[in-house]
């Protein structure tokens, strides 16, 4: 492995409690924070076409076991910030948050783009699971992707590559992940997209226990349905193992309530897949993304 610059960190043996939003998890092996982009390439070009890679943004949709992670995990939101107008679109690169995003594009006077505000997340993670809330869904208003490969090379793609679904995309090639991307809005009114944004925050606050670490939504809704609804029928509610609780504000996040551990959430989420599917009969599916190994 070819030395890293002096501007970026190497870190060996790094809490990743300290970079998800659940705030828990065992160590990574190696972890990566770039300073720029030609850091990150330089990085990617020096590890082993083996190396196992993970990258995250805020960490808010990610749940790292207790036993860490094995491999190099790249944290992108510092080093890949840059936000700016390029002709017709909007570019945001992968670290960019989507709250800051979305007032971005009101204040060029942009609309379609005012739910990015209600994503607790980076672009990147946005990007890789079509994130969405409030009925809009990243990947409808995506022009093109900009990402980057295992031997660091970067690569401008077309929207219509990629194979979006709910909270799923299809990626053109395998080992390539998201830089950024170029997002064609309507021309819009800034107060009127600034109103929306505020009204939809107001709704985030009174819905959801934003004063507890979670990582959002823990399952996807189901067709027709809401998943929050399905726990709450199944008196889950307040229901709690370890420091792990279902929230009693909104029945679909789990928050940390102190001393809690990624086995206490993830023995919890099994126990609502299990409850859901025995009293409601539906088969939720997992939003949230699980990486690691066991304690």
């Amino acid at each position: 492995m070819t030395q890293v610059a002096a501007k970026s960190q190497l870190l060996k043996n790094e809490p990743l409690a300290r970079y998800t939003s659940w705030r828990v998890g065992g160590c990574a092996d190696r972890l990566f924070v770039a300073e720029n982009l030609s850091e990150l390439q330089a990085f990617m070009r020096s590890l082993d076409h083996t190396e196992p890679m993970f990258f995250i943004g805020l960490g808010s949709n990610l749940l790292v076991r207790d036993g860490g992670v094995r491999g190099t995990v790249i944290v992108m939101h510092q080093a890949l910030s840059d936000l700016r107008v390029d002709g017709k679109y909007i570019f945001a690169e992968a670290g960019v948050t989507c709250g800051k995003l979305a007032k971005f594009c009101a204040n060029q006077f942009k609309a379609g783009g005012e739910f990015m505000a209600g994503i607790p997340g980076t672009v990147g993670g946005a990007l890789a699971m079509n994130a969405g809330c409030y009925g809009s869904e990243t990947w409808n208003i995506v022009y093109q992707a900009l990402t980057i490969d295992r031997q660091g090379a970067t690569h401008v793609r077309n929207g219509f590559e990629f194979i979006p679904s709910y909270r799923h995309v299809e990626m053109p090639i395998p080992d390539e992940w998201f830089l950024g991307a170029w997002f064609k809005l309507e021309q819009g009114d800034a107060e009127e997209s600034h109103q929306k944004i505020k009204k939809l925050l107001a709704t985030r606050l009174a819905s959801q226990p934003l004063n507890f670490p979670s990582a959002g939504s823990t399952f996807r809704n189901p067709h027709g349905d809401f998943a929050a609804r399905l726990i709450e029928a199944s008196g889950l509610k307040g229901y709690q193992i370890g420091g792990a609780q279902i929230s009693p504000k909104h029945a679909n996040f789990i928050v940390n309530v102190g001393d809690c551990t990624a086995l206490d959430i993830e023995l919890l989420i099994r126990h609502m897949k299990d409850t859901v599917l025995e009293k409601q009969g539906v088969v939720l599916q997992q939003e949230v993304r699980v990486i690691g190994e066991y304690a």
